[in-house]
């Protein structure tokens, strides 16, 4: 064979790079990141302060796991068209489980076998505070964290029971909640804590972790909580769960610490200890409620596989967006009120059976490097429990304040508050909560209180939007739709004792003291 017929020999068994096993490229390279970030740990490792080794090295192997998950999803066939309608039973009206013939005897009983834990890793960033975001002052001088406890207190004292609140902190919010903690000593409330995990953020080029130091004050942006779907591991690590299985504890009932409506309930805790119809009980339950306009980005439950799944926005596909976001075809949304067996937490964490979507958050750090924050959401797990139900509570029982918009109608006569509980005002004729939008100059609280002679009437208020600078005088009453706008350089200020009844206000308007 001469030698042009060698090259062309060469030339037809020489692989071009279409041809080139992409997924063993892939599976190659995913091996050598994992062993790369195995390093890097170790070596951090290395730098822990000697009381917080072991501790470390915990946190490190659970998130070792979440990264192999990251780099090979297991659940990246999601397919859209495989969404089945939920089977009628998944969603249980809350009327159904009522029960107004509940003895005293019959209420002590339930709520001798239940914990709660708040979820109390947030900080206070969003709405200008430094601190715990439990720490707020929200309404009658009470902070989130006050509210809570009298709630409990309540319950402890009315029952002579003793319900526990376990609050589970980030390495953000848990030296001044301890601090704050103290004065609640001589409270009937016994109150537990323990820390999520501390999880390393990587950077998003070489996906290598960017802290230099396991000494957590050394660099604290190099680090992150990794959403409350930590709570599993966490309360299993922090041995509070196996001390809570041996008094006895069957359920825990878990909710974000701003959801002010998250009151510990009567029926839902007896639908779960004892069934109707000799039925098993449930091992999970999520708490949802109707969807409205203001909710269509929340987490809705599908019947995937044959199994309930929470969906989360993050996990649809773009074209499907507006389908998800649809009120008609999904209709209640995920309220983060859960209801979970202790026995059954111990089951699939020992197991390792626990399995929730992973949450991929991109950040940008102050020193302008692009990172991955790698998290779950507490909700997802419901595919991971026997029996799991929805039930579809009143919308009461769904309240956050994750803005001033939010704080303003907590503040305002639209709800009464007595004993940590807070009700919709019976002087408002109907049950919907107002459409509150408030401009940016809103947005920080102490800018929000500056912008208040008092907080406005807003008994008959439907919807409020104010953009711009913007002041209300005292006694102020807002009814039905009021919009004002200041535009940029204008300023108005609301007179004491205006009411606005559906009223466009725009412009300038100054009140001059003299």
């Amino acid at each position: 064979m001469d030698s042009t017929n060698n090259i062309e020999g060469r030339r037809r068994h020489q692989r071009t790079p279409s041809q080139v096993d992409l997924n063993e490229f892939k599976a190659l390279t995913k091996l050598d990141a994992s062993s790369q970030l195995k390093k890097e740990l170790d070596k951090l490792l290395l730098t822990a302060p000697q009381n917080e080794a072991d501790t470390i090295r915990t946190e490190f192997t659970g998130f070792e796991k979440l990264f192999q998950r990251y780099l090979c999803p297991d659940d990246s066939d999601f397919k859209w068209t495989n969404i089945e309608p939920l089977p009628k039973e998944a969603i249980v009206p809350y009327t159904n489980i009522t029960n107004n013939s509940l003895s005293y005897e019959n209420i002590r009983a339930n709520l001798s076998k239940l914990i709660v834990i708040k979820l109390n890793g947030g900080l206070g960033t969003s709405m200008g505070c430094k601190g715990p975001k439990s720490t707020i002052t929200v309404r009658d001088d009470l902070t989130f964290l006050d509210l809570i406890i009298r709630q409990l207190e309540n319950i402890n004292l009315a029952y002579n029971v003793n319900v526990p609140l376990v609050l589970m902190n980030s390495f953000n919010t848990d030296e001044e909640t301890n601090k704050v903690i103290n004065k609640y000593n001589h409270i009937k409330v016994k109150i537990y804590t323990f820390n999520q995990s501390r999880y390393p953020r990587i950077d998003k080029e070489n996906l290598l972790p960017i802290a230099k130091s396991a000494a957590f004050d050394s660099d604290v942006e190099s680090w992150y909580p990794p959403g409350h779907g930590d709570l599993y591991e966490s309360f299993y690590n922090s041995g509070l769960l196996k001390m809570f299985l041996n008094e006895g504890k069957e359920y825990v009932f878990v909710s974000n610490s701003d959801n002010l409506g998250a009151t510990v309930d009567m029926n839902i805790l007896n639908f779960l200890l004892n069934p109707p119809n000799n039925n098993k009980s449930p091992e999970f339950l999520m708490e949802v409620t109707d969807k409205t306009r203001a909710d269509v980005k929340g987490g809705t439950l599908i019947n995937y596989q044959g199994k309930l799944r929470l969906l989360e926005i993050a996990q649809v596909p773009k074209e499907h967006v507006d389908e998800f976001k649809s009120v008609s075809k999904f209709k209640i949304f995920n309220t983060n009120n859960l209801w979970i067996n202790l026995k059954a937490i111990e089951r699939v964490i020992e197991e390792e059976s626990l399995h929730m979507e992973i949450i991929v958050n991109n950040k940008t750090t102050d020193k302008g490097i692009n990172v991955i924050q790698l998290e779950t959401a507490s909700g997802a797990a419901i595919k991971s429990f026997d029996g799991a139900v929805g039930i579809n509570v009143p919308r009461s029982r769904f309240l956050p304040v994750k803005t001033t918009s939010d704080l303003l109608l907590i503040m305002s006569n639209l709800y009464t508050q007595k004993k940590g509980l807070l009700e919709m005002n019976p002087k408002r004729s109907f049950p919907s909560v107002p459409l509150v939008k408030l401009g940016s100059g809103f947005a920080k609280v102490s800018e929000f209180l500056k912008r208040f002679g008092s907080i406005p009437d807003c008994l008959e208020l439907d919807h409020l939007t104010v953009s711009g600078d913007v002041t209300f005088g005292k006694s102020v009453a807002l009814r039905g739709t009021v919009i004002i706008i200041a535009n940029h350089g204008d300023r108005i200020d609301i007179p004491a004792g205006a009411i606005l009844e559906n009223k466009i206000v725009s412009g300038n308007l100054r009140i001059l003291d003299h």
